[in-house]
C-alpha cells in the first residue's frame, strides 16, 4: 500500500505529515528544526523508513499571480538536493494560504501563540497533503 508524506519546507523548519494507509486522511507527524542539509535529509530519511513512504508531496509557495517567487525557489533548491539522496517520486502542491489557514484554525481553537509556533508547520504540511489527496482522488 502507498503512503504519502507531505512537507512544508521553510527556512528554519520542515513540517511533516503522512497519510493513512488508505490515503483518506493526513496526520501531522513532526516539525524538523533545520540545521544543515545533511541533518535535514537524515531526519527525513528516518521518517520515510519509519512510515514506509512511497511518495513525497511538497508544498510549493507561489505568489498571488501563480508565479514562483524567492521562497518557492528556495523550496525547489531544497527538493533538488533531496532528490539526489532520497529516491522517491516528488509531487508539488500549491501551498498558497496553507500557513494562514492553519494559523486561523489554531486561533479559533484558542491555541496560545507559543504553542501555535510549535505546530503551525506540521499543520501546514497536513493541509498540503490533504489538498493533494482530495485533488487526486
Amino acid at each position: 500500500m502507498d503512503r504519502l508524506m507531505g512537507l512544508d519546507v521553510g527556512d528554519k523548519t520542515i513540517g511533516v505529515a503522512v497519510s493513512d494507509l488508505l490515503m483518506i486522511t493526513a496526520q501531522g507527524v513532526t516539525t524538523i528544526k533545520r540545521t544543515n542539509i545533511k541533518n535535514d535529509l537524515k531526519e527525513l530519511k528516518k521518517l520515510i523508513d519509519e512510515y514506509q513512504v512511497t511518495k513525497i508531496v511538497a508544498g510549493i509557495p507561489k505568489m498571488l499571480d501563480g508565479t514562483i517567487g524567492i521562497q518557492g525557489e528556495k523550496v525547489l533548491e531544497f527538493l533538488d538536493k533531496m532528490k539526489k539522496h532520497i529516491d522517491l517520486p516528488v509531487e508539488l502542491e500549491d501551498e498558497r494560504f496553507t500557513t494562514a489557514i492553519s494559523e486561523r484554525m489554531l486561533i479559533e481553537a484558542d491555541v496560545k501563540r507559543k504553542k501555535r509556533k510549535e505546530v503551525i508547520d506540521k499543520l501546514a504540511a497536513v493541509q498540503i497533503l490533504s489538498s493533494y489527496m482530495q485533488r487526486t482522488k
